[in-house]
Parts: C-alpha cells; structure tokens; sequence
C-alpha cells in the first residue's frame, strides 16, 4: 500500500458560521476562525475542512452558492481568506474546501441567464425539462421534501433540484459547464489550498431520460435515488476531472457520497483509478433510522455497527482508502447519538473517539467533538434554522396532522441543528462565540461544556483526542495495519486488531453503561504488551487476558 500524506492526516471541519464571530454581529466569520488557529494547533490536527464560505443567498446555509470565486460577505473578505490561509500554512495546517457542484444556486449568474429563454447559451447548464400532463416531468421527491421539479413561468419549463428550490441542479453533460467547474478549482487550488470536500458528487451524472421512480402507495413523490447515485457517467466525469485539475496538484480529494456501496468505493478511490482520495459514505449513519427515513427512529444495535464498519474496513482493503468520521454539519452529536450524555458524557465520547481513530483510514473531527460538544433541546420549532428541519416539521405537522411532540423528539435526536449550534469557547455570555445575538441558539450547557474548561483539564476531552491524534503520528500502525474484528456477535463489546508487519494493536471498546468481560482469545499470543491509550486508570501489570470492562471504557494494546 502506498504512503501518501493524507492517509496519515488528522483532518478538523469547520463550519464557519458556527465557529467563532469576530465582529459580534452574531455569525462566525474567517477572521473568527483565524483567532482560533492555534487552539488547533494545540489540538495537533494535520488539515482543516472548511464548509463552504463563498457568496450565497444562504438558503441551505451556504451550500447554495450565487459566486464560486467570491466569499460570503457574512464571513468577511477574500484578503481575510488569504490571510487564514497563510496562517493555517504557517502552523503547518492544510486546507480543504468544499467543492459544491452538483447545483448552484438560483442566483448564480449562470441560472440567472438560464432562465430567461430555451436558446440562452447558459440554458444549458441546467437540467430543463417540459411538463407531462400538466405535471412535473417525473415525479421524484426532493431531500428537502416535495417534487424535485419547479415550474419557471417565463419559458414555461420546469428546472431539476434535488435539494432545495433556490438550488438547481446543474447539467454535466455540458462539456462547457465541465470546463467552467475545473477552471474554478483551478482558481482556489493555485491560490494554494490543500484539497477539496465535494459535496454529493455521485450524485452529478443522471440516468438518461429522467424516468420516473416507482409509485409508492399513499406518496405524490417518492426518492428517485437510483437514477441520480453513482449514474451511469459518474467514473468518466471524475476521470475527466483527475486528468485536468485534481492530478496536478498534490492534494486530499473525499466525495461525499450517500448510497455508495464498498464495490464502488474501490471505483472512486482505487489508487490505479485516477478519480478521488477517498469517500464519505452513509451506511453506519443510518443504522439508528427504521424504515421510512432518518426522522423514523429506532435504537443502534451494536452488531449493526460491527458489520458495516467492518464491512468497509475489510472490503477497501489494500484496494481504496476509508474516510472516518461521527459527526459533521449534518449528523447529529455522537456523545449524544451513540454515547451516554447524561451519565457518561467523558468516558463515552473517549471511547467513541478511541473506536474510530484506531481504524485503517483518514480520521475527521467536527467542531465540538473534541469537547464532547452534545446534541441540543430548543422548546419550539421556531428556534430551529435548518431548512430540512422545518421542511419536515411543517410537511408533518400542518400537512398530515401528526403529533408535533413526536415530531420533536426526532429534531431532538436527528436534526442537522444539532450539529449547528454555536462553538462552546467560554463560560460568558453566548459561550464565548459572539458578543452578540448568535444566528443560532448556544446550548444551554455550556458552562460546563466549554473549550476553555477542556485545554485546562489534562483528563478532559480534548487531551485524550490530542493524545488519539499523536498515537497516529507515532505508530505506523494505527495508519498502515489491516483490520480485523473480535467478538463478533457480542452485543456490548467492539473490539478489534489491527496488524502490521510482527506488531499487533488490541483495540478493546464497551458500547454500554454495563460491565461486560472481555476475554482474548487464546491463539493471540505475545511476549510483550504496551497499554497506548485507555480512558479510565489501568495498572501496567493488567492481566489482559480477561478484562472486566468498565462503562464504556476504552483500552489500546500495542502486542510484540
């Protein structure tokens, strides 16, 4: 397996208007994230994932971008920009951004003249299409709830948006289009970033002929996944892409890519494919939804989690690279989702940390895990700003009558806000992140919650992940090794080894407020054994051959 940069990087995402507001008017800003760059470099990360922070209407909080070469004037000035950049590269911190180029947003120049008539030379760059009937052209149902279509008066069409209305999706059959999305990488990549986060890029090429979805009973619009996920072109516009931008540059690429299977992601990040670095994928994400969606909830089998990561770990094998990750803008708090954080809040966001930084791929934290940052309990929808969020209360709630209590609760344990609300810096006023109304609520538990309470406490949080991150620095291993799962079927216990050359790593994790026994098995023999990291005291002179496991306690063996 070939050694690269990225596959021994830490990577930390930043979502700019949460972050930290340097001119107190309430929204983080780039001149926000530049006061704080040396609590990441304290923290020891390698890379920074900067959600998106170019000129947007903000619809869908940034992803819904009117300018790809502008920045949002909320987060402040491109000579803001460079000089982050200059300071991150400084610290020796890299950056990504997002690249977001499945749609722009209706204010976009090019939808602008898109839309004004059918021989517009911009017509092109979206994805136009007649009624049937007096109806949509087909009848897919957008993320953001109802049709994906919306009917433009002035030539008497409809526009595709899988996402929001204000975010048209656009057309990459249009060789010139093409060529528009690589110059503008171009522009970011010679102002000297460090990679790109592509935001749903297998969702770029669609199926020919737009066909609608089968019905489902009781539904106007139903998911036509299948026809826009991994389509049929995917492979030749991401080739295309290597060849004449990403394989210039020495450079971290991750897709994200909902419905990606572990077949396709050796297709996407194969090192003799020539597309991308690694994928985002969504399997151990949904594990805690039943069927019918994220907001229909049911609780996580350990199991579950056991197989799929596995799963990936074992079928990338030697042939792609995995990106790890819990949390980001859009997933809810892991303390809170797979953790316990009423009665364990420290000990399971260690271990959370500990289960997944010990994996073969590249590790990401999102703002806040590295404090044990929870998910969030507004009184009322009102407080909430996520665009999906409402979508779905509303649809729910005033359209189909259901109770909005049972609504609620699953904001409370699903909704993207989770994720949104403001940094905890301090114990003052709005935690520190501004000294004036935050666009989002703070968690209310910030007093105890905080990044100042966390770089003070050598057992907080946030030293244990500076210590995961350090480990990865120190021990090939933790980078190179091959995975392979213990106790398969245990229902409390994730544990794992990791093997490289005649090392072995013991990777020993309870999911669970009990205290189940651990018992190595007997094959596993060494001469000498080395406890990296755990998140409770242990004796060296430990016998491991049986270990009763606190609650949610994790320990790390090094085996020779």
């Amino acid at each position: 397996m070939s050694k690269q940069w990225w596959k021994e990087a830490v990577v930390y995402q930043i979502y700019p208007r949460s972050f930290k507001d340097s001119n107190g008017d309430g929204v983080g800003d780039i001149k926000g994230i530049a006061s704080k760059l040396d609590y990441l470099k304290e923290l020891g990360v390698d890379v920074v994932w900067l959600s998106p922070v170019y000129q947007s209407p903000n619809d869908d909080n940034g992803y819904d971008i009117s300018d790809y070469r502008n920045i949002m004037d909320e987060f402040g000035t491109m000579a803001d920009w460079e000089e982050m950049l200059a300071e991150m590269h400084k610290r020796g911190i890299k950056l990504i951004m997002d690249l977001v180029v499945n749609h722009s947003s209706d204010e976009h120049a090019w939808f602008v003249e898109s839309r004004k008539s059918k021989d517009n030379p911009y017509r092109d760059y979206y994805i136009w299409r007649p009624g049937k009937d007096g109806k949509e052209p087909n009848n897919w149902e957008s993320a953001f709830s109802g049709s994906t279509w919306e009917y433009d008066e002035a030539t008497d069409e409809y526009f595709l948006h899988i996402f929001s209305k204000k975010q048209p999706d656009l057309n990459w059959e249009n060789p010139t289009l093409r060529n528009e999305v690589y110059d503008m990488m171009k522009f970011w990549l010679d102002k000297g970033i460090d990679g790109f986060r592509m935001d749903v890029i297998n969702f770029i090429s669609k199926v020919d002929g737009l066909p609608s979805a089968p019905e489902e009973e009781g539904k106007k619009y139903v998911s036509g996944h299948e026809y826009f996920m991994n389509g049929p072109r995917i492979h030749d516009y991401l080739k295309e892409m290597n060849q004449e931008v990403l394989s210039k540059y020495d450079i971290l690429t991750v897709g994200e890519m909902p419905g990606v299977t572990p077949e396709e992601g050796i297709l996407y990040t194969g090192e003799d494919r020539n597309e991308l670095n690694m994928v985002f994928q969504f399997e151990h994400m949904d594990l805690d939804s039943a069927p019918g969606g994220k907001w229909n909830l049911k609780p996580l089998e350990l199991t579950d989690l056991k197989n799929t990561l596995t799963k990936w770990q074992k079928g990338l094998e030697g042939k792609g690279w995995n990106s790890l990750y819990w949390n980001n803008h859009d997933q809810p708090r892991i303390v809170s989702r797979f953790g316990d954080d009423k009665n364990y809040r420290v000990e399971s966001a260690k271990m959370l940390g500990t289960c997944l930084h010990m994996m073969q791929g590249t590790p990401y934290i999102y703002q806040g895990e590295e404090i044990g940052m929870t998910n969030v309990k507004f009184e009322t929808i009102d407080e909430y700003r996520d665009i999906e969020t409402i979508n779905m209360y509303n649809e729910k709630v005033h359209e189909k009558g259901e109770d909005p209590e049972k609504v609620m609760t699953s904001i409370y344990v699903k909704g993207r806000d989770n994720a949104r609300t403001p940094f905890q810096w301090d114990e003052s006023e709005h935690a520190g992140f501004t000294t004036g109304t935050p666009w989002l609520k703070v968690n209310s538990n910030y007093r105890e919650i905080n990044a100042r309470k966390a770089v003070e406490d050598k057992n907080s949080v946030f030293h244990y992940y500076r210590k995961l991150i350090n480990l990865r620095k120190q021990h090939e291993i933790i980078v190179y090794g091959t995975y392979d799962l213990l106790c398969a079927d245990h229902r409390e216990i994730y544990a794992y080894t990791r093997t490289l050359r005649d090392e072995r790593l013991v990777v020993i994790t309870n999911f669970s407020s009990n205290t189940p026994t651990f018992n190595l098995q007997e094959e596993m023999t060494y001469t000498s054994k080395e406890l990296l990291i755990s998140n409770y005291e242990v004796s060296d002179d430990t016998d491991i051959s049986s270990i009763k496991l606190r609650p949610w306690e994790a320990r790390v063996y090094k085996l020779t």
